[in-house]
C-alpha cells in the first residue's frame, strides 16, 4: 500500500516509460515538474532549517539554554533581558540575512522558469512557461534557444534534415553535435501532421548517462505499424542549446529526471573552516568556564549546596564565551560581501552565499573549467607553414595576392591542367600556396548555410551565393575557422549538400566539386579525408588533414614536419597536417570496389573498412601545417601567474578532448615553458594502470596529462597513490571528464589533502564541481548562467579571480581573524575582574557589574571601535596583487591559531587583573567606587587596545572610537544606580583611572614596538 502511495506522489523506482505524441494526459506514472530549484529550504522548512544550523554551532546552543536558565529562581543572577535580547538579536540577524539569500535564490529560478516555449495542440501553437511543460508536449525550439526539457527530436526546418547542438553547458565539449529527427515524423508534410498520427515513444527509465539512450517510436495508424530504434542521435537533452534551423520534439524526461540534474548534485549548505576554527576556540573557552567555576566552589570547600553554586559561577563567568561573536562575525560578514559587490575593479561580481567571503583567503587548490572559462571558445587561424615559409596574422595579404594571381593570370587557371604536367618541375610560391589553400577549402564537414537578413530572402540568398546572408555549420569550431581563413584569401566555400560542393574563386567563378567519399574525423584515426572530382577537369584528389602523429606516418618523408609541429604546439596552436594525393581513373574505381565489398562484411567490418582507407594513405604529398588557437580569455596567463605565486594549485579539468586540454594548458601557461607534460596513457585495467602510475612516479616536476576514463581506472585500483602524485605535480590537467567526475576529483582533493578548494566555471557541466567545493565561483558565459547561479561568487571573467582572492579573500580572513580575537579578549577581560573580585570577596557568586552596565559594555560602549576593525587592512590592494607571496603566508592559518588565541587569552588576563587590582589598591571607602574606577578604566583600556591592533586608520575608525567614548560620559548621567556620579567629577578619580589604564596598555605598546622593530612581519616591509 505504502509502496503504491509513494509511486503514486512521483516517489519509487523509476521506470521505462511510453509517451504518446501531443497527449501529455495519456501517462502510465506520475512525472515530477519541469522546475529548476536551487533554493536551499522552502516556506515549511525555512525557519526550522535556519535555527537548526543555528543551534549546531555549539555556543549558541550554549547560550540559548543559559537563557533558559534563568527562568528557574535559584539561578537567576539579574535582569532576564540581560540574556535574552542579545540571543534573540544573533538569531534574527542570521534569519533575516538567510532569507534574504532564499529570496534572492527563488527569484533567479523563477527567471529561469518562466521563460516561455511554443507548444504544439490541436488548436495551433500556443505559449507556455519552461515550467509548465508535461512530458508528452511537443515543443518547438528556435535556433539559438536554449532546450527546456529532455525531448526527442522529432522534426527540423533545416533542408538537409538534420540539425546541430552546442553541448557545451551539458558536457564541456566545444565541438557541435550532429543530431537526426525521426525518419518517420521528418517525412510528413507539416509539423502539425504530427498530432493528427497515433505515435509513441518508449524509452528507458531516467539515468545519468548523457552519452547514450536507447528507445523505439512506433506509428499505429500505419499499415503494416512502423517501429524505428531511437539512440543518442535522435536526443536533445535540457540545457544544449540548438544551433541550427528550428526543432520540433516530444518531452520525455522533466523536472529532477532531466539528464542535466541528475548530473548535479544537492546544494549543500557550506560552513566555512573558519567558522569551525572559531567554534573550535569557544569550545576551549566553554572548558576554562567549567574549571574557573569549579575552582571557586572548591575554594569555598564545597559548602552547602554547592551544586547550584557550580551552576550559579557557569552563569557569572558565562561572559567568558562571547555572545557578540556570532553577531559580529556575520554582520563582518555581510560588510565583505558589500565590499567585494562594490569594487570597481572587478564590475559584476555577486556575493551569493555571504557566508563564506573567508574561504577566498585560504585556497591551496583551484580547479578550473577550460571552455567559456580559460577559453572564449572562438577560433582564430593563426598560422599556415609550408617548410620553407611561414605566413602569419601578419602576411595574411602574401596569401591573397598569390591565390589572386593564380586565377587572375591569362594563363589557364590551375584547374585546367592535366595530369600530364610532370611534378618534377619546380612549382613556384603562389601555385604551392594555391594547393595548400584550396586543399584546406575542400577537407572539412562544414556547410554554408543562408539566412534571411531583411534585404535579400533565404531562397535568393542561396541563388547567389549571397555572402552577408552566409553562416557556416560544423561540428568542430576549428573547421570553421579554416574554411573563414579560406573566404579571407579569396576561395570561399559557397555550396555544399551530400554529394557536391561549390567554391568560388578570386575572378568570381565558381568551381564544382563532386564528393565521391568521405571519411569523417574519430579519436582513435585522429584523422579526416575527402575525396572529391573536379567537373572541369575529371581530376580525382584524396584530401586528407589530421594530427601530426598519425601523419607524419602517412606522408612522403621529409626534413621538417617533427621540428615545425613541435614549435607550433609549444605557442599552444592548435596544428593539423594537411596532404593530398591525385588518384587516376582506375585507381579510384578498384579502391571503391574494395570499399563496398568491406562495408558489405559481416565480420571484422570496422577492421576492414580502415583497412581499405589505408591502403589509400600512402606517400602522400605533404600541403602544409595549419595553426589555429582557441583565443583565451582576457588576462588569464598574468592571474594563473599570479595564483601560482601565491602558491595555490591549479587542476585544469575539461569534458574536451586531450589534445585540445593540452594546447590550451600551454597557451595559458598553465604548464610552464620549461616543465614536461607526462601524457597519461589510456588505461583499462588494475595492470595497465600499476605500470603507467610506475611510469609516472620517476618523472619530476612535471605537469599530469590525464583523460576521465584512465582517472576512473586509477581512482578504483589506486585511489591513495594516485592522489599523493597527482597532489605534487605543478598542475593537473584532466579531459574528457563527466561532470560527477569532476565533483569526484574535487572531494578527493579535500579529504586527501584537508587543504581548502575552489571550483571555477561557467557551464551546466561545472555544477557539481561548483557546489562539492568548499568555495565554488561561477563566471558569467554567454551560454546561460546555471554555473553562476549555483556557485558562492559569480564572476563576469576568469581575470577577476586573482583581486577576489588575492584582495578580498585575503582582507576577509585577516579582518575576521583580528575581529575575533579582540571580541574573545573583550569577554576574557571582564571575566578575569569578575573573577578577581569574586576570590577577594570570599568567593561570593556576585556579579561585580548589574544590568544594563553588561550588556552596554560589549555593544553601546565598545561595539562600534571593534566592530571597525574590519575596515582595517595591512597593505594597499595594489601591493597585494603584486606581491601574491603575501597570500602564501595565509595557508598556513596563522592569523587565527592556537599561538595568537593563548597570546590574546594572556594580554587579557593581564589587562583585566591590572584594571581590578588596580581599582582595589586605590579603593576609597565605598564599594560603588570600584565599580566606576574599574569600569571606566575597562572602557578606556578596550578603546586604547582597537587602536594598538588597527594597522590602517580610517575615517570611520576615529569616529568609531570618539562617538563610544561621547556615549560613555554621556550615559553616566542615567547611571546613577550603579556609578557615583560626583565622585566622577573629581580630580582623585582622574588621575586613578589614567594611571590604571597606562599600566594595562602601556607595557603592550612597548612590546609592539620592538617586535615590529626587531622581527617584522612580510607585510610591513613592503609597506615601510
Amino acid at each position: 500500500m505504502c509502496c503504491e502511495w509513494l509511486r503514486c506522489c512521483g516517489g519509487g523506482e523509476p521506470r521505462p516509460r511510453t509517451v504518446w505524441l501531443g497527449h501529455p494526459e495519456k501517462r502510465d506514472q506520475r512525472y515530477p515538474r519541469n522546475v529548476i530549484n536551487n533554493q536551499k529550504y522552502n516556506f515549511f522548512t525555512f525557519l526550522p532549517g535556519v535555527l537548526f544550523s543555528q543551534f549546531r554551532y555549539f555556543f549558541n546552543l550554549y547560550f540559548l539554554l543559559l537563557a533558559c536558565s534563568q527562568f528557574v529562581p535559584e539561578m537567576r543572577l539579574g535582569a532576564l533581558y540581560t540574556y535574552w535580547v542579545p540571543l534573540g538579536f544573533v538569531l534574527a540577524v542570521t534569519i533575516i540575512r538567510e532569507a534574504v539569500e532564499e529570496i534572492r535564490c527563488y527569484v533567479r529560478d523563477k527567471e529561469m522558469n518562466s521563460q516561455v516555449y511554443s507548444r504544439l495542440t490541436s488548436r495551433g501553437t500556443v505559449k507556455v512557461k519552461s515550467s509548465n511543460i508535461q512530458v508528452g508536449d511537443l515543443i518547438l525550439v528556435e535556433k539559438n534557444q536554449r532546450v527546456p526539457a529532455d525531448m526527442i527530436f522529432l522534426r527540423t526546418s533545416e533542408k538537409n534534415g538534420s540539425c546541430f547542438l552546442r553541448t557545451d553547458q551539458l558536457d564541456g565539449e566545444t565541438d557541435w553535435k550532429l543530431r537526426l529527427p525521426v525518419a518517420c515524423t521528418q517525412r510528413l508534410p507539416t509539423a502539425a501532421d504530427l498530432l493528427q498520427i497515433r505515435s509513441y515513444v518508449y524509452a528507458e527509465e531516467p539515468n545519468i548517462d548523457i552519452h547514450n539512450f536507447l528507445g523505439t517510436f512506433t506509428r499505429e495508424d500505419s499499415d503494416p505499424p512502423i517501429s524505428e530504434s531511437l539512440s543518442i542521435e535522435n536526443t536533445l537533452w535540457a540545457g544544449t542549446v540548438i544551433a541550427s534551423g528550428t526543432v520540433v520534439g516530444v518531452v520525455l524526461y522533466t523536472g529532477r529526471e532531466l539528464r542535466s540534474v541528475m548530473n548535479t548534485s544537492d546544494p549543500r549548505s557550506k560552513i566555512g573552516l573558519f567558522d569551525l576554527e572559531v567554534n573550535c576556540l569557544t569550545k576551549i573557552l566553554f572548558g576554562a568556564l567549567v574549571v574557573v567555576s569549579l575552582v571557586m566552589v572548591a575554594l569555598q570547600h564545597f559548602a552547602g549546596r554547592w551544586y547550584l553554586q557550580i551552576i550559579r559561577f557557569l552563569l557569572l563567568f558565562s561572559n567568558i564565551i562571547p555572545i557578540s561573536l556570532r553577531v559580529n562575525l556575520d554582520m563582518g560578514k555581510i560588510v565583505y560581501s558589500w565590499v567585494i559587490r562594490r569594487d570597481s575593479k572587478i564590475p559584476g561580481t555577486v556575493v551569493r552565499s555571504s557566508t563564506i567571503p573567508e574561504q577566498l583567503g585560504r585556497i591551496s587548490y583551484l580547479l578550473t573549467d577550460k571552455t567559456g572559462t580559460l577559453t572564449q571558445n572562438e577560433m582564430v587561424f593563426k598560422r599556415l607553414h609550408l617548410g620553407t615559409v611561414a605566413y602569419g596574422l601578419d602576411s595574411m595579404d602574401e596569401v591573397q595576392s598569390h591565390i589572386f594571381s593564380i586565377y587572375t593570370q591569362p594563363q589557364d587557371p590551375p584547374a585546367q591542367k592535366g595530369p600530364t604536367v610532370t611534378t618534377k618541375v619546380r612549382r613556384t610560391m603562389s601555385s604551392r600556396v594555391h594547393e595548400a589553400v584550396k586543399a584546406i577549402a575542400l577537407c572539412h564537414n562544414v556547410t554554408p548555410v543562408y539566412e534571411s537578413n531583411g534585404v535579400t530572402d533565404q531562397a535568393e540568398a542561396e541563388k547567389q551565393f549571397e555572402d552577408s546572408c552566409r553562416v557556416y555549420q560544423a561540428s568542430s569550431p576549428d573547421e570553421v575557422a579554416l574554411v573563414q581563413w579560406t573566404e579571407s584569401v579569396g576561395l570561399t566555400l559557397v555550396g555544399r549538400d551530400q554529394s557536391s560542393m561549390q567554391l568560388r574563386t578570386p575572378g568570381d567563378q565558381i568551381l564544382n566539386l563532386t564528393i565521391l567519399q568521405v571519411f569523417p574525423f574519430t579519436y582513435e584515426s585522429k584523422r579526416m579525408g575527402i575525396i572529391v572530382r573536379d567537373e572541369s577537369t575529371g581530376e580525382i584528389t584524396f584530401y586528407m588533414k589530421g594530427a601530426d602523429v598519425v601523419m607524419a606516418g602517412i606522408v612522403q618523408y621529409n626534413d621538417w614536419l617533427e621540428e615545425e609541429c613541435g614549435n607550433m604546439a609549444r605557442e599552444g596552436l592548435r596544428v593539423l597536417v594537411v596532404a593530398k594525393k591525385s588518384l587516376t581513373e582506375e585507381q579510384y574505381q578498384d579502391f571503391e570496389a574494395r570499399y563496398v565489398q568491406a562495408k558489405l562484411s559481416v565480420h571484422d567490418r570496422s577492421l576492414k573498412v580502415a583497412t581499405v582507407i589505408e591502403s589509400l594513405e600512402m606517400e602522400m604529398e605533404l600541403l602544409c601545417l595549419t595553426g589555429v588557437e582557441d583565443q583565451l580569455q582576457a588576462d588569464v596567463r598574468p592571474t594563473l601567474e599570479t595564483l601560482r605565486n601565491a602558491g595555490i594549485k591549479v587542476w585544469m579539468l575539461t569534458g574536451d578532448k586531450l589534445e585540445t586540454a593540452t594546447c590550451t594548458a600551454k597557451n595559458a601557461h598553465l604548464v610552464t615553458r620549461n616543465q614536461d607534460i607526462h601524457v597519461f596513457r589510456l588505461v583499462t585495467n588494475r595492470g595497465e594502470a600499476h605500470l603507467e602510475l610506475n611510469a609516472f612516479r620517476r618523472k619530476h616536476d612535471c605537469a599530469l596529462v590525464i583523460s576521465g576514463d584512465s582517472l576512473e581506472v586509477c581512482l578504483k585500483y589506486y585511489e591513495y597513490e594516485f592522489m599523493e602524485l597527482a597532489c605534487q605535480c605543478p598542475a593537473v590537467v584532466c579531459c574528457r571528464c563527466a561532470p560527477t567526475q569532476k565533483a569526484q576529483i574535487v572531494r578527493l582533493l579535500q579529504e586527501r589533502t584537508g587543504k581548502l578548494t575552489c571550483a571555477v566555471g561557467d557551464g551546466g557541466n561545472d555544477v557539481s564541481m561548483i557546489q562539492e567545493s568548499d568555495c565554488g565561483v561561477g563566471v558569467e558565459g554567454k551560454e546561460g548562467k546555471q554555473a553562476s547561479l549555483a556557485a558562492d561568487f559569480s564572476i563576469t571573467q576568469f581575470k577577476h579571480l586573482g583581486r577576489l582572492l588575492m584582495v578580498h579573500g585575503r582582507n576577509s580572513y585577516k579582518r575576521s581573524a583580528a575581529l575575533s580575537q579582540f571580541v574573545i579578549h573583550r569577554s576574557l577581560c571582564i571575566s578575569t575582574m569578575q573573577a578577581v573580585f569574586s576570590s577577594v570577596f570570599y568567593f561570593a557568586s556576585v556579579p561585580l557589574y548589574q544590568g544594563f552596565l553588561i550588556i552596554g559594555y560589549s555593544t553601546i560602549y565598545t561595539m562600534f571601535p571593534v566592530f571597525s576593525l574590519v575596515l582595517d587592512k595591512d597593505v594597499k590592494s595594489e601591493v597585494a596583487m603584486l606581491y601574491p607571496e603575501l597570500y602564501k603566508d595565509l595557508l598556513k592559518g596563522r592569523p587565527l591559531s592556537y599561538k595568537t588565541f593563548l597570546i590574546w587569552v594572556l594580554i587579557s588576563i593581564y589587562q583585566g587583573s591590572t584594571i581590578m587590582y588596580g581599582a582595589l589598591l586605590l579603593f576609597e571607602s565605598e564599594f560603588v567606587h570600584i565599580v566606576a574606577i574599574s569600569f571606566t578604566s575597562l572602557i578606556l583600556t578596550e578603546l586604547l587596545m582597537v587602536a594598538l591592533t588597527i594597522q590602517t586608520w580610517h575615517w570611520l575608525m576615529t569616529v568609531a572610537e570618539l562617538l563610544s567614548l561621547a556615549c560613555y560620559i554621556a550615559s553616566l548621567v542615567f547611571l546613577h544606580e550603579f556609578i557615583d556620579v560626583y565622585f566622577i567629577a573629581t580630580l582623585s578619580f582622574l588621575w586613578k583611572v589614567s594611571v590604571i589604564t597606562l599600566v594595562s596598555c602601556l607595557p603592550l605598546y612597548v612590546l609592539k614596538y620592538l617586535r615590529r622593530r626587531f622581527s617584522p612581519p612580510s607585510y610591513s616591509k613592503l609597506t615601510s
